[in-house]
């Protein structure tokens, strides 16, 4: 989760991170949690708008330092980290998880939520699909696809460009021992509604990073957008993923207005280059 030398607290003595071959914009150390002030930085966050090519450019001296890029978007009602309650204490370590153990699990929850609901309000429509069938375990993984590394540099670049439909992403700096741990790392609390440990999160991120060729490229208040480097071909895998998706954020399908998994995979999923998640607050 995180690295053994947190290269984070350099930046406090050399802002400009020269000391450690980046050429960074002017910014700051967020350390504040729901319990307070953390004993060491979980994040840097520049202080201006990111633009097209800043998360290439320190692309190999950031590898050498254990830090890893994402953009983490300030601009909406709920602001920037500082204000986002991150979830530091408490929370599980990626590598002690298995995907299939964590989407199995909240798959569960939500089923169980529903027929709750059901038993307590008849009207509400039941365990509607797809949560009234048994988890039915990960999907395959895709085939060969595009460079991850690539592939999230150019997502960055496109979210960070005229047009974007992120408010006000700023380039972000975790220490981490790998991209899908950016959430473990800095405890964030996105999906709190939903699942409030970011390391079970994370857990399910290296798997979708190993099958998938997925990278977490930006944050915001209660959303994930991740570039995919190797998407399901085949509305069967397609559907399969989906199953996925909507235990990790079953708001999802509420918000898409995809009833089944097969019409969220399609419209979704399949092809697809890019996976937004977003979880109601």
């Amino acid at each position: 989760m995180l690295t053994d030398t947190n290269n984070l607290i350099t930046l406090a003595a050399d802002p400009s991170g020269g000391t450690l071959g980046l050429e960074l914009p002017p910014g700051r150390l967020v350390d504040e949690t729901y319990q307070g002030q953390w004993p060491y930085p979980l994040l840097w966050l520049a202080d201006t708008r990111a633009e097209p090519g800043q998360w290439s450019a320190q692309g190999p001296a950031l590898r050498a330092a254990d830090l890893v890029p994402v953009l983490v978007d300030v601009g909406g009602p709920a602001g920037g980290p500082e204000k986002w309650d991150l979830l530091c204490g408490n929370l599980s370590y990626p590598e002690d998880l298995g995907a299939d153990e964590v989407l199995g699990y909240l798959w569960g929850e939500v089923r169980e939520k529903r027929a709750r609901r059901e038993a307590e309000e008849p009207a509400s429509g039941g365990t509607a699909a797809p949560f009234d069938a048994p988890w039915p375990g990960l999907a395959p993984a895709a085939g060969p696809g595009d460079d991850p590394e690539a592939l999230a540099a150019r997502a960055a670049d496109t979210l960070a460009g005229a047009g974007s439909w992120l408010r006000d992403p700023r380039l972000a700096l975790v220490s981490a021992e790998c991209n899908a741990d950016i959430p473990a790392a800095c405890g964030w609390s996105g999906s709190l509604s939903h699942e409030d440990d970011p390391g079970a999160l994370s857990a399910v991120l290296r798997s979708w990073g190993e099958r998938f060729g997925t990278r977490v490229v930006a944050l915001g208040a209660d959303h994930l957008v991740l570039s995919v480097a190797a998407p399901p071909t085949t509305e069967a895998h397609a559907e399969a993923v989906a199953a996925e998706h909507a235990a990790f954020c079953p708001d999802d399908l509420v918000r898409s207005g995809h009833t089944t998994l097969r019409d969220h995979a399609v419209h979704e999923i399949l092809g697809r280059r890019t996976w937004v998640h977003r979880w109601d607050s």
